[in-house]
């Protein structure tokens, strides 16, 4: 092999993000709102505070321009010279900046799409830009009509979990949002000086209380807390959004035609939720709590059924004598009037002659009574009620008035059919060693003496479900899913418990068990497992009653603290193929569940390019995928940035089917599976020398904030399974990865690349994978993104920490190495030169975290400093601040876990 073969050394400043110039409308939103923020520092803390704040970020800034002229250094002593008090004002401060930044870049994103939209035709957008663009591409693999059937199969299901929620508080998200109104309302041409000043003074007051807002929250959320994030969200974006999609995609499908024919556009998004329902580790969720939760979620959307369709009757003024009802509308109207008289009357009363408008009327008051759970009035089912939309709509169309039939009418229909009387189906989740547990205890009591969970709580869950069924609907929860799946007897557990719970099989609630399949081993066992699970006879019961079809959910986060990041990303890869072909040799209609979190190290990254990537037939149609933390506002927090997800997301789930997609991931497998395979052996190796060492464990917990982050107030589940830092195992993935965040190495979502890429040493063969494999070419781009919130300068600081230089030499030399090969086979000469947005967004921030993070090392020194008691007052001082810089750095990474 000759040395052009391989990469030389990685260049001095790769670290850093590519130079993106930023947008000039950018630049002069974040300079504003900075301005803002400074002449608040002043107002607050006099010009001490604010030539702090001011020579810590020139120091920052200084230091990475020139990262040999000592600029750390003085960056270092000057965080190491202020008070306590200090110190808090000034992380508040850069936090405080991190929050306007984003919501700049925010602000920027969505110009950018409203000055896109239209521009590009469809004939040149790619397939993944939008929904119509991939029904396009795909209709010209398969035909018109295969492309039809295909898309009215399409599912895409995201499912909210708040393991953890955001690191922000509701009260600094709401003060953001406020902001950002406030900054929208400012970019309208027809504002004159006067308005543009008033607009400022709000905006200073806004941005006042936004520094005066505690970052920490005092407690805990509980899991309603958490509800009441994920309803909010609802509210704000997700409730109109999702029929939004649906409208853009069949206005082109009916070109001339829109407005004035049946949809074509299916309702293909299905809502889930975890939130008050996965109870694995967390002994805050409660039987009580899913009631609880289910209820809430149902009367929100009950709510905001009632109000459309009150605001649609109301907008229906159409005249009998030109738009003449149906006799089905007729017999409706018929019926209204039986189940109330008064009502009706009511209503013929407001609308004279037009019948159409008097029968939603109606509707809408049944909503409501629904809510109030009415029985003399109340639709039994969502169903119900879009038969009786329905029957108007087809009235208004046999009429001759198909625009009322199919504008703000459909718009309601689409939304029934995606959220039902549920909202969001709620799905219930355990550990397998709870259920075989508490069978045990029913078995003899004695023989389990410290259950886990109280066995009657386990059971409670179960007639917690058939309640919420049977008030809500089958759909509002049904699925149940077992965390460390290992066997078939663990699906066996979950229908006898349901059974004791309810007293026999006829009474207890339907459920669809899934499977959760974590560990490698346990991924590797999956096919087996899940032929024994077919033999058992609820199952089979259970897949006649739904045409076969099946879910089966897939772990990202353990499997990658298990044999880290390139092991779990090619084992996934290779468990998803084994269990389609095993459901195609079963006949089953598969659903691949996929365990994603925010972090790289949890399956984080763009979900469109990891669609495409999967193996064949893995997806078929749909995808289902978990939603968490400050993922769920990044993605759905702003109308026109969620409506860009969902159609990214959809169109990825549509062209996964094409043949020309499939028979790539199929022939690159092939072609590269020697290369997998010794990234595989090779990367787990290196990740086992590593994390199996003597004293890891109490060494990561040393030179990371991991204990620390268990004292942050931002979710209702405990950080820990267990206690102890002597081992991993009871860690949960998501401090785990955060930790490593924090402490700016990121190792969850790189470590081992460089040595199995190093032990390949074929830069020629590596390219060609990027450019052919597209698992291969996606994990290198994410490790790339990865490296580049890494920063080798502050990492050896937090390294130092512990007194185990061989571990700490370990994690910077792979650090080094990984960095050289990624910028080889990407062939840049920074990390993300080739992403112009990502880098410019990694750029804008990096130096600004840096200052984070120093004041968040002097914390955690003073801590750790075994040679110095601390008093508790000292104490509770450090770890304030080290749990403000934690806010602050989650804020500029844009990460928790």
């Amino acid at each position: 092999m000759t040395e052009a073969a391989r990469p030389t050394s990685a260049p001095a400043e790769s670290r850093g993000a590519a130079s993106h110039e930023i947008p000039e409308e950018m630049r002069r939103d974040v300079r504003f709102l900075v301005g803002l923020l400074g002449e608040i520092l002043r107002e607050y803390g006099g010009d001490g505070l604010y030539s702090d704040v001011e020579r810590l970020r020139e120091l920052a800034i200084a230091a990475l321009e020139d990262p040999a002229a000592g600029h750390l250094a003085d960056a270092e002593a000057l965080v190491d010279s202020f008070s306590t008090e200090r110190a808090e004002e000034v992380a508040r401060a850069f936090t405080c900046y991190f929050h306007l930044t984003n919501l700049a870049e925010e602000l920027h994103r969505v110009r950018t799409l409203h000055a896109r939209e239209g521009q590009v035709p469809l004939a040149e957008q790619r397939p993944s830009d939008s929904v119509a663009a991939a029904f396009s591409h795909l209709a010209a693999e398969v035909g018109q009509e295969e492309a039809e059937r295909r898309l009215a199969a399409l599912r895409f299901h995201p499912v909210l979990t708040a393991h953890p929620t955001e690191a922000r508080r509701n009260a600094v998200a709401s003060s953001i949002r406020r902001i950002t109104e406030l900054m929208t309302d400012r970019n309208d041409p027809r504002w004159g000086p006067g308005a543009l000043e008033e607009n400022r003074r709000e905006l200073l007051a806004e941005v006042d209380n936004l520094w005066r807002t505690a970052q920490l929250r005092p407690s805990n959320p509980s899991p309603l807390d958490e509800v009441r994030t994920s309803l909010g969200v609802f509210d704000a974006t997700l409730f109109q959004v999702f029929p939004e999609v649906y409208r853009r995609l069949d206005d082109w499908m009916q070109g001339e035609d829109r407005g004035r024919k049946a949809p074509k556009a299916p309702a293909f998004v299905r809502l889930g939720t975890w939130i008050g329902g996965d109870r694995d580790g967390n002994p805050n969720v409660t039987a009580a709590i899913t009631r609880q939760a289910a209820a809430q979620s149902s009367d929100r959307v009950l709510v905001a059924l009632e109000r459309v369709a009150r605001e649609v009757a109301l907008s229906l003024t159409l005249d009998d004598r030109f738009t003449p009802p149906s006799e089905q509308v007729a017999a409706l109207w018929g019926r209204q009037r039986q189940v109330s008289p008064e009502l009706t009357a009511q209503a013929a009363a407001h609308s004279p002659g037009e019948t159409h408008r008097k029968v939603l009327l109606v509707v809408a008051e049944r909503i409501g009574a629904t809510r109030r759970r009415d029985a003399d009035l109340a639709y039994a089912t969502a169903g119900e009620l879009r038969a009786d939309l329905t029957a108007v709509q087809d009235s208004l169309v046999a009429a001759g008035a198909p625009r009322a039939a199919y504008g703000q009418l459909q718009q309601l229909i689409w939304q029934v059919d995606t959220f039902g009387f549920h909202l969001s189906e709620m799905e219930v989740r355990q550990h397998s060693k709870v259920h075989s547990q508490t069978l045990a205890w029913i078995a003899d009591p004695e023989s389990v003496p410290s259950p886990a969970v109280p066995p009657e709580e386990v059971l409670e869950t179960f007639r917690a479900i058939a309640a919420v069924q049977k008030r809500h609907g089958l759909d509002a929860c049904r699925r149940y899913i077992i965390s460390f799946t290992q066997s078939a007897q663990n699906i066996a557990d979950v229908y006898a418990l349901a059974e004791h719970a309810l007293g026999s099989a006829e009474a207890a609630p339907v459920l669809d068990v899934i499977p959760l399949f974590e560990t490698f081993d346990d991924l590797r066992a999956a096919p087996g497992i899940l032929d024994e699970m077919l033999a058992l006879a609820p199952v089979q019961r259970r897949l006649e009653q739904t045409g076969r079809r099946l879910e089966v959910m897939l772990g990202y986060s353990d499997s990658a603290k298990d044999v880290g990041p390139v092991s779990a990303t090619l084992a996934l890869y290779e468990a998803q193929a084994r269990i389609a072909a095993w459901a195609r040799e079963n006949d089953i209609v598969l659903t691949q569940f996929h365990g994603r979190g925010g972090a790289l190290g949890r399956g984080g990254g763009p979900a469109n390019r990891a669609i495409l990537a999967q193996p064949p037939h893995s997806v078929d149609l749909r995808f289902k995928v978990t939603e968490q933390g400050e993922v769920i506002t990044a993605r759905y927090g702003n109308p026109d940035i969620a409506v860009r997800h969902i159609e990214q997301v959809a169109a990825a789930t549509l062209m996964a089917s094409a043949p020309s997609i499939e028979r790539r991931n199929a022939q690159a497998a092939e072609r590269y599976a020697d290369l997998a395979a010794q990234l595989d052996a090779v990367s787990r190796e290196r990740f086992f020398d590593l994390i199996h060492a003597d004293g890891f464990a109490p060494w990561f917990a040393e030179v990371t904030p991991q204990e620390e982050i268990g004292l942050l107030a931002i979710g209702s589940r405990p950080s820990r399974r267990g206690l102890s830092v002597e081992s991993l195992e009871d860690l949960r993935a998501i401090p785990w990865n955060f930790a490593w965040t924090q402490a700016r190495i990121n190792l969850t979502g790189w470590f081992g690349l460089g040595s199995s890429l190093e032990a390949v040493g074929d830069l020629d063969l590596l390219r060609r994978a990027y450019a052919e494999w597209p698992l291969f070419a996606t994990m290198i781009d994410n490790v790339e993104m990865s490296l580049a919130k890494s920063d080798p300068r502050i990492a050896r600081r937090y390294l130092e920490l512990g007194d185990r230089p061989d571990l700490g030499e370990k994690v910077l030399a792979e650090l080094e190495l990984t960095t050289r090969w990624v910028l080889a086979i990407t062939d840049h000469t920074r990390l993300l030169e080739g992403h112009r947005v990502l880098g410019r967004a990694v750029q804008l921030r990096n130096p600004y975290v840096d200052a984070l993070s120093l004041l968040q090392l002097r914390a955690l020194r003073v801590l750790r400093d075994a040679s110095h008691e601390l008093g508790e007052q000292e104490v509770a001082d450090q770890q304030r601040l080290l749990l403000l810089t934690l806010k602050g750095v989650a804020a500029g990474l844009q990460n928790t876990g």
